[in-house]
């Protein structure tokens, strides 16, 4: 029994390592464009795969993110753009299946590199000591990480320009926090925040609000997907994500922590924060976006004349606007799988999460419907914690996503709120967003972290 216990020594070599894509796994999926449009979790490529290798390996072998490489094992041959991945294996390169189909459908046809031509029955799931050399060749990877960044700049007197890191996403050990539960906030030091505003009231008996634990998401995309099919958000193409005007009204930021070699991920999804004090209200010149009784940033789409001073006084950079009309083409049956609860937006508007507002007026009207008929027309009782659960949270299998009446105390987002874990993204700049996140907590094993 002894010497089935034995570690097995690696070959030696560079090895090609074949994996089902995370969007069209292995090409089944791969006339849905939704799919395509949701960025990889690591990579946040769309419309296409890669060739991912570690910096060490990309070092090795000369390359740089979009340089064509060609890949050759025994018969087969295929050329495919090179992506650093700090975190991966050295000596591997990873390829996704599914992509390069032809004869697929409309949307599936010619998308990305085929790399079935490397995989032999020898070798079902990986290639080993492949020849790699450059082409000369290089490909633009379309990847949305990268289309918005909340790092603040700064100009020194010498013309110098520091890039200065804000704690975006904030974490600790679960030894750190059990010892100080005060790790979380003592990360950055809280500002004297004061405004020339007064406080909104909310006598209506709302004030929606959000939690999102980044301990629980996992990064997997379900809520972007769950948004896009409720609020009726077109896909744009690769051409244009490369153009930075994807329309996803949620972002799923991916951050690496950790020696380059040895990263460690972690998601943070990000839509509107449906502030307080809104800066994008204020610059509206015609009133398309105003602050409602029950705390949510409304947009009046039939009302906004494309000006996009909102989006360029987002911090946060989650307002999307129509460059050009998606649903032009349309045929009429296509029309069919809008939901009729949502607005179909027009060229030329800006468009965001409005924290689905669409169930909260639903939900609103079964109450009244419900009061009527028990004989108390014109009433209308609270909603009770757990009535409205919006797109998001209704799908992400981890619970991430909390949503509730911030004002009730009872609810599960206000005693989320209360937590030591929770802070408040850019609480700087004291615009007081309603969307609040939990700190991330890691609990290592010993063993293989010191290892």
């Amino acid at each position: 029994m002894a010497q089935y216990l034995k570690p097995v020594t690696p070959p030696r070599g560079m090895e090609v390592v074949f994996v089902p894509s995370w969007h069209v796994y292995d090409g089944r999926y791969s006339n849905n464009g939704w799919l395509h449009e949701t960025p990889d979790p690591i990579a946040k490529v769309v419309w296409g795969n890669v060739a991912a290798m570690s910096p060490a390996t990309a070092t090795h072998l000369a390359l740089e993110d979009g340089e064509l490489i060609a890949i050759q094992a025994g018969e087969g041959a295929i050329e495919i753009p090179a992506m650093v991945q700090p975190g991966h294996a050295d000596d591997s390169i990873t390829l996704s299946l599914g992509y390069g189909r032809i004869h697929a459908g409309r949307v599936a046809e010619g998308v990305g590199h085929n790399v079935y031509p490397l995989r032999t029955t020898a070798g079902f799931h990986y290639v080993m000591n492949p020849r790699v050399s450059k082409t000369g060749k290089s490909e633009r990877i379309a990847s949305t990480q990268n289309h918005q960044t909340m790092d603040a700049e700064v100009k020194l007197p010498n013309g110098e320009v520091l890039h200065q890191l804000r704690p975006v996403v904030r974490e600790a050990t679960l030894a750190e926090y059990r010892k100080n539960p005060k790790v979380i906030e003592e990360i950055e030091e809280k500002p004297e925040l004061f405004s020339i505003y007064g406080e909104h009231s909310y006598d209506k008996g709302y004030q929606w609000g959000m939690s999102i634990d980044l301990s629980a998401c996992i990064g997997c995309n379900a809520c972007m997907v769950a948004c896009q099919a409720e609020n009726n958000i077109p896909i744009v193409g690769k051409d244009q994500v490369m153009r930075g005007r994807v329309m996803h009204w949620i972002r799923m930021d991916r951050y690496y922590t950790g020696d380059v070699n040895e990263a460690r991920v972690v998601h943070q999804p990000m839509a509107c924060q449906q502030c307080q004090n809104a800066p994008c209200e204020n610059v509206c010149p015609v009133a398309a976006t105003i602050h409602s009784p029950e705390g949510l940033n409304d947009m009046a789409y039939n009302r906004c004349v494309g000006t996009r001073y909102c989006a360029n006084n987002c911090p946060y950079k989650v307002r999307r606007f129509n460059f050009l009309n998606w649903h032009k083409h349309d045929a009429e049956v296509h029309k069919m799988v809008f939901n009729p609860d949502v607005t179909v937006r027009m060229r030329g508007v800006m468009e965001k999460c409005n924290y689905c507002v669409q169930r909260i007026q639903e939900k609103k009207i079964e109450s009244k419907i419900a009061a009527r008929q028990q004989g108390q027309d014109g009433k209308e009782a609270l909603l009770k914690d757990g009535d409205v659960v919006t797109a998001c949270q209704q799908t992400c299998p981890a619970g991430a996503i909390v949503f509730g009446n911030v004002i009730d105390p009872n609810s599960r987002v206000a005693k989320l709120k209360k937590q030591e874990r929770n802070y408040v993204l850019l609480e700087e700049l004291n615009i007081k967003p309603r969307t609040t996140y939990l700190a991330k907590l890691d609990n290592p094993n010993p063993e293989l972290a010191n290892g």
